[in-house]
């Protein structure tokens, strides 16, 4: 019980930080395009569980980086991660209603508005990550641009997109979620590993090796919860994977089977961060919550 309270005030006093910096972005502006602007803010400031942030801040801390040098990858991978969502639930995506419990972004606004607002987040991700001058500052940017890229989450939408209706193996769906959702997990762990160390220190593998892990088991777990819980607390449309005839990993395993798939990687994960000691067991902690929460 202690843990879990610990866990609990970390986790809200790391989002509270992100929060307040992200808000921060929008304050004290004139902007020149007032609509876009307050669209930028529902899509970014709008609730969320912060949880890549706080992987950025766990990471960083388990390998001696200041919580002000993590602030700003910290607010870059929300800003891409809130993107992301806006360009998601449009129309031509996933046509969703309902986003953190709040109209999503092409509803409360319109859908030309949202696909911009979703562009412009993407950009200030950038702005604000290049803007705090960190002396790894290019490998920041490369490990940002490739995770939500091509190669990266970008792709995984397209290989979810292209699934609908179809029969993929276990292979071809942890491939498509280890783009969509794993990709920008990893990044977060890496953005924080490398405010500390540089590319080569094998201590960042090691935390690369567990971002994986917890990437697919916070995806399995999401697919659960799509199944079990309900629309008030996730904030979402609960059933809508399976409303829109998309592969899943309880529909591949049955329940049970996706529930030990999420605790196997879990494990995956910790044993992953042996060589960090002590200093990472705030991450074996996240890495559990991933699959105990209920949002």
């Amino acid at each position: 019980m202690v843990k879990a309270d610990l866990l609990a005030a970390g986790l809200a006093a790391d989002r509270t930080r992100v929060d307040t910096r992200l808000a921060a972005l929008f304050e004290g502006r004139s902007p020149c395009a007032p609509r876009l602007e307050a669209a930028m803010r529902h899509g970014a400031l709008v609730g969320g569980k912060r949880l890549r942030p706080v992987l950025v801040y766990a990471a960083g801390r388990s390998l001696g980086a200041p919580d002000a040098a993590l602030d700003a990858p910290a607010m870059a991978i929300e800003l891409i991660h809130a993107y992301s969502l806006v360009h998601d639930d449009l129309p031509a995506m996933d046509d969703d209603d309902l986003r953190r419990g709040q109209p999503t972004v092409h509803r409360a606004f319109d859908e030309a508005t949202a696909i911009l607002a979703g562009d412009a987040l993407q950009a200030l991700a950038f702005e604000v990550l290049a803007g705090a001058g960190h002396p790894r500052m290019a490998a920041q940017i490369r490990t940002l641009a490739a995770a939500a890229g091509r190669d990266g989450m970008v792709a995984g939408q397209a290989l979810d997109l292209a699934a609908v209706g179809g029969h993929p193996d276990l292979a071809a769906l942890a491939t498509m979620h280890g783009h969509k959702t794993g990709a920008l997990i990893r990044a977060a762990v890496r953005l924080g590993g490398l405010v500390a160390v540089d590319e080569r220190d094998p201590r960042l593998w090691a935390l690369e090796a567990y971002a994986g892990a917890i990437g697919l088991a916070f995806q399995v777990h999401d697919d659960v919860l799509d199944v079990t819980g309900d629309t008030v607390t996730l904030g979402k449309a609960s059933g809508a994977d399976a409303a829109r005839d998309k592969p899943t990993y309880p529909a591949l395993l049955g329940l049970e089977g996706a529930r030990a798939k999420a605790r196997e990687l879990v494990e995956e994960s910790v044993a992953a961060l042996t060589p960090l000691g002590d200093a990472a067991a705030p991450l074996a902690e996240l890495a559990r919550y991933m699959i105990e929460r209920d949002h």
